[in-house]
């Protein structure tokens, strides 16, 4: 576990303040919001307990006289949604530091941790705010703010939703390509292939010799720039020269990303095709990465079982490997399954899941051993996070990097 299970209390800082405040100290919290916008929030203190593999995060946030709230609630990326399935948010309301117009919370995290947050402040009754059903939830998600004193860059939304901010504690992996200048942008072309909307993101100046296929192209395409940070990757030269194929999937996950063979063929046999006429990529499985999270995660690896004549990479980030529910003809775990009975495929897998999702953790740990156990070569990591894409952008650059950077695989040629 990464968090307590009860807040701790509060920090040095926070007892500093407390105290100068009670001592009638002039000018105490105008002093501590100083130097809040002086380093940035969250505030990240040494381990109280000592133990230097932890850090004492606290999360601030700085009322409005003028427009009190009579409560703020912390919502820490799948730190919150852990008790929020449990039926109980009442852990994740802040606290206000008496005399002042601090709200505090504090979370022993581990060093490595990373994760998107935002504050909800509640104006209402506390009993709305701590409302868990589904709709509840979601009207809370649509509500809440990132943090205005965050020094990282924030984490962008979809739709009418605002930003997050992202704490990134000193030991969480390096996330080189995700944030930077856009020196050598390359060229975007959309198109409309079956219904279905497409983005190509093609290398600057230079014909590609691999394929990238991304789903839920319309996160990381208008939402998540990845663009931006293939640019950057071939600028630094931690990328050959790759086209990105976008696939918008969002609005029929239910129906494309559930193990879909109809969907895989499109795939393989009508978008890899169209790319490669229209742009002249390379129709070969050992330079073509599907790569997906969640169901699309799934769906990554689903493809490389079925077609590894076209894809013979696959990328999947907290892969929704319980996949599917409720299904006696199936059952659950079905991929795993046959990835354990199955002929086995000329195939390489890059795999990580957050160490924070405790619904997929175990599912992903057995589809690796499944695959290790049947002598796939599969790179597997766990990072210390949940379902996020304040993670998942930086492990997706990783994953290019290391199923492309290297040697091609042994897969074979279309």
């Amino acid at each position: 576990m990464t968090t307590s299970p009860t807040p701790p209390q509060p920090g040095p800082a926070l007892r500093a303040l407390r105290d100068a405040v009670r001592s009638g100290v002039a000018g105490a919290e105008a002093e501590f919001w100083l130097r809040a916008e002086r380093e940035g929030t969250p505030l990240v203190e040494p381990d109280e307990e000592g133990d230097p593999a932890y850090r004492l995060v606290t999360f601030v946030w700085r009322d409005v006289p003028e427009r009190p709230v009579g409560d703020v609630l912390l919502l820490v990326h799948t730190v919150t949604d852990r008790d929020r399935h449990a039926g109980d948010l009442t852990p994740h309301l802040m606290r206000r530091v008496e005399g002042t117009d601090v709200w505090a919370l504090s979370h022993r995290l581990r060093a490595d941790h990373r994760a998107s947050y935002q504050f909800l402040p509640g104006r209402g009754g506390r009993a709305e705010l701590l409302r868990t059903d589904r709709a509840s939830w979601r009207a809370a998600l649509d509500r809440a703010v990132p943090d205005p004193l965050s020094r990282t860059p924030a984490l962008p939304s979809s739709g009418a939703r605002r930003p997050a901010s992202v704490l990134s504690l000193p030991s969480a992996p390096p996330q080189p390509y995700v944030d930077g200048p856009r020196e050598a942008r390359g060229g975007s072309v959309e198109r409309h292939l079956s219904g279905r909307r497409v983005v190509a993101h093609l290398p600057a100046g230079r014909p590609p010799t691999a394929v990238a296929v991304l789903l839920d192209g319309e996160m990381w395409g208008p939402v998540l720039d990845v663009g931006s940070t293939l640019d950057r990757m071939h600028e630094a030269g931690a990328l050959p020269s790759t086209a990105a194929l976008l696939v918008d999937t969002m609005e029929r996950r239910m129906a494309d990303l559930s193990c879909s063979e109809a969907f895989v063929d499109w795939l393989a046999d009508d978008l890899l095709p169209w790319a490669a006429a229209e742009f002249g990529t390379p129709l070969r499985a050992a330079r073509t990465v599907v790569a997906g999270q969640s169901a699309g995660g799934l769906t990554a690896a689903f493809a490389a079982y079925r077609r590894p004549d076209r894809f013979g990479l696959a990328a999947s980030q907290s892969g929704s490997f319980w996949w599917p529910e409720d299904d006696p003809e199936r059952g659950a775990e079905w991929l795993t399954r046959q990835y354990a009975r199955g002929e086995r495929r000329q195939v390489r897998l890059w795999m990580e899941v957050g160490l924070q999702e405790w619904l997929l953790l175990a599912e992903n740990r057995r589809l690796r051993n499944v695959l290790r156990a049947r002598g796939y070569e599969v790179e597997y990591r766990e990072f210390n996070g949940g379902h996020d894409y304040a993670c998942w952008r930086g492990g997706l650059a990783d994953a290019l990097a290391s199923l492309l950077g290297g040697p091609p695989a042994g897969a074979s040629g279309a």
